[in-house]
């Protein structure tokens, strides 16, 4: 059950993918303006993420996940009806919040089961997003395909209906464990911060990358970024511990994981369009909504495949080994999908080399983490790590966008090939940053590990009249 709430959020926040030139046709916008249709969902996933954890950290673990997909089924529902681009964006936005629902599975997880099984199932976890993301492109292009673009947005209500229905009979209990105070300031300045930021670099093209607007929103939130930053150090309860950040260990998982995000969403959000640009481009292959989701399923069924060979070799080499390996591969496919790619085929093959990648660092990162933490802060650092992701998803589709804009030549309303290539091209630049960090990531030690454990079990009865 839990492995298919993962799943869920994984389709639902894909939906928009796809769909985008349908959406920006359907709606008579530019590709720009449809592309908030997919990253306002990942906003809204980074800012819930740490929100729906820390009120879900508690007796009311349960009830938050009921209500949560509540709101992702109305979000379903709202952007199913022909109401405009506005109303679309908006029930994205709500379907987003799904997203927060996957640190409190693996927290979950981690609760009702022991030993291997909590650790394969965390693994399982972790990649469930990148794998669910790559099923539902093709899934939901099906879909459109067949009864619209709004039929896909339907599909996704049922969808969120059936998990409701699954969470009310079979969501393990809340644990006995009192709540804790959610950081209502922190949870402001990060969305702030983010929405800003991001609204500057997906308009920054149309609008002018000197323009007040543009200018203003920039500033906006590097101040909101950096007091945001500022507060979380301070704060006695904070958002997200960034304190969890400071060690080497963990900053490089954290990085990774930013890292990888954004990587792998420059690649999910323009495969799909590159696959459906039309053939008098020179360059497209015409393909239908259909086909341009199937692109990316060898993307899902390798990063399943993926995290099934990481968590082995984790075993013998460790993540250090496994996670510059993914970094590389991931990196591979975005060169592939750059610079080969005259046969509709080489797409796939760009498309399954990426997958094992992404699927390999997914796969590593929990192991990476889980060393370098006492177990006390696992979740905690579980769950800075998953915002991280969520924010270099969220800035990996901006940047597509704005990429492909910038390579439209004035009066066309298709990108130049290049636009593709200089994507590629910053995306393998985030993998060789992150596979020379990861590559030098210290060794986890089983001395200190046991000590920490020691000391987290010496402390426990006084964390727990702390209470």
């Amino acid at each position: 059950m839990l492995l298919y709430l993962g799943m869920l959020v994984a389709v639902v926040s894909s939906l928009g993918a796809p769909l985008i030139p349908a959406i920006a046709a359907a709606n008579d916008v530019s590709i720009t303006s449809a592309q908030w249709s997919l990253t306002i969902t990942l906003v809204v996933g980074a800012v819930a993420t740490p929100v729906i954890g820390r009120l879900g950290d508690g007796p009311r673990r349960r009830t938050v996940v009921l209500v949560v997909l509540c709101v992702v089924m109305l979000g379903s529902v709202l952007a199913a009806l022909p109401l405009g681009l506005g109303w679309l964006v908006a029930g994205r936005g709500l379907q987003g919040l799904g997203l927060g629902l996957t640190p409190l599975t693996i927290a979950t997880a981690r609760t009702v089961l022991q030993g291997e099984r909590s650790r394969s199932a965390v693994a399982a976890l972790s990649v469930t997003v990148a794998a669910g993301v790559g099923l539902g492109y093709p899934l939901t292009g099906f879909i459109a395909e067949i009864g619209g673009v709004h039929a896909a947005f339907w599909f996704g209500a049922a969808a969120s209906a059936g998990a409701l229905a699954a969470a009310a009979v079979a969501f393990p209990a809340s644990p006995d464990v009192p709540p804790r105070p959610l950081d209502v300031a922190g949870a402001v300045l990060l969305g702030l911060g983010l929405a800003t930021g991001l609204l500057a670099l997906g308009e920054g093209e149309n609008w002018g990358w000197s323009s007040p607007a543009v200018v203003g929103l920039a500033v906006v939130a590097v101040l909101a970024l950096a007091a945001w930053v500022g507060w979380q150090l301070r704060a006695p309860a904070p958002l997200v511990d960034l304190r969890l950040a400071r060690g080497r260990g963990t900053a490089t998982a954290h990085t990774g994981a930013l890292l990888a995000g954004f990587a792998n969403y420059l690649l999910l959000s323009s495969a799909p369009r590159l696959a459906q640009t039309p053939e008098s481009t020179g360059y497209g292959f015409g393909a239908s909504i259909v086909v341009a989701g199937l692109v990316l399923l060898p993307f899902s069924v390798a990063s399943v495949l993926a995290s099934q060979v990481a968590k082995r070799l984790d075993r013998l080499a460790g993540p250090r080994a496994v996670l510059p390996l993914g970094a590389v591969v991931l990196g591979a496919g975005l060169l592939l999908f750059g610079f080969v790619r005259d046969e509709l085929w080489q797409l796939f093959a760009a498309a399954a080399v990426s997958g094992l990648g992404v699927g390999c660092i997914f796969a590593a990162l929990p192991g990476l983490i889980v060393a370098a933490v006492p177990p006390r802060e696992t979740g905690s650092a579980m769950s800075l790590n998953q915002v991280l992701r969520y924010i270099g998803f969220s800035v990996g589709s901006a940047l597509s966008a704005t990429l492909l804009e910038a390579a439209t030549p004035d009066g066309a309303s298709l990108p130049a090939s290049s636009g593709y290539g200089a994507i590629a091209l910053v995306g393998c630049g985030a993998c060789v940053v992150m596979a020379v960090l990861t590559a030098f990531a210290p060794a986890p030690s089983a001395a200190p590990a046991r000590a920490v454990a020691a000391a987290d079990a010496s402390a426990a009865p006084r964390d727990r009249s702390a209470h």
